[in-house]
């Protein structure tokens, strides 16, 4: 009797670090069609579409410059208040984004992901991938306004850390991935935690130099605690690259590389065991 000819044969994973990425290359053009699946049902039937991509960042720029800078009268280290805040919102909220989107994964495609097989990992990497595509609409919208400042004063100096972008980039989106993907595994039995997430990202903002310079930090005890989350050098590297203002150390950037790591590392084996059994429980 001739043996039939599978082309996919769908077994259970054994190993705690295999994401797979072989089966997530072949299905890439699934995660496309995430992706513009994302742009379509999030801006599908507003009156404004991806204009909100710029309208989005400038309000916040604005309410932060009217609050912060005008009201509270926070430094910002005799920078332009305007490029100093977009120059934050910028870089915080493609990991805020991306970070709260891809922690309920699998409660948002659980009908999806129990009907047909496919690399559950595809999802995430589509909201990290769609993400991308908005920070870097955003991030054009910060360079016109950089690029301004550069011309009309001499408050902003640039310098050659700018080619540290790609890499700052890739740490937010790593980072974000492996909370991501650790929320959402832990959301699939305890939902609260979705909105703990939420309300907990928007506190570790002001625990981030988003809407201050960390040379405003004087007491050494607080200091110690903003520069133990590990995004406070990664806006603060950002901020000193295309202003030339703030600072920088190659310790607290490696530090940062580290944590992330470690925190995507502990995001695969917590997904990989997730996974196998998630529809049993969401």
């Amino acid at each position: 009797m001739q043996e039939e000819s599978w082309t996919e044969v769908i077994q259970p994973r054994t190993r705690l670090l295999d994401l797979g990425l072989a089966d997530v290359w072949r299905y890439r053009d699934l995660v496309m069609l995430f992706v513009r699946r994302d742009f379509v049902s999030t801006y599908k039937q507003t009156v404004l579409g991806p204009i909100w991509f710029f309208i989005q960042p400038l309000l916040t720029t604005i309410t932060y410059y009217i609050i912060f800078g005008r009201v509270a009268n926070l430094s910002t280290d005799a920078l332009p208040p305007l490029v100093f805040y977009i120059s934050g919102v910028t870089i915080w909220n493609y990991f805020a984004q991306t970070l709260t989107a891809t922690s309920t994964v699998f409660r948002d495609n659980a009908a999806m992901f129990g009907k047909v097989y496919f690399p559950r990992l595809t999802m995430p990497l589509s909201i990290v991938i769609s993400n991308l595509v908005r920070f870097a609409i955003q991030f054009g919208l910060f360079l016109l306004i950089w690029l301004y400042y550069v011309v009309q004063t001499d408050a902003i100096h640039p310098n050659w850390l700018i080619a540290l972008t790609p890499a700052l980039i890739a740490i937010m989106g790593l980072m974000s991935l492996g909370l991501g993907m650790i929320f959402s595994a832990l959301t699939t039995k305890y939902r609260d935690l979705a909105m703990l997430l939420t309300f907990g990202v928007q506190l570790l903002m002001y625990a981030t130099p988003v809407i201050y310079p960390l040379s405003s930090i004087t007491n050494p005890k607080y200091k110690l605690i903003i520069l133990a989350n590990p995004m406070s050098s990664i806006v603060e590297t950002f901020r000193y690259a295309f202003l030339g203002s703030g600072t920088f150390s190659w310790a607290a950037l490696a530090y940062s590389a580290v944590i992330t790591l470690a925190v995507l590392l502990a995001g695969i084996i917590i997904f990989n065991r997730v996974q196998k059994s998630f529809t049993d429980t969401v």
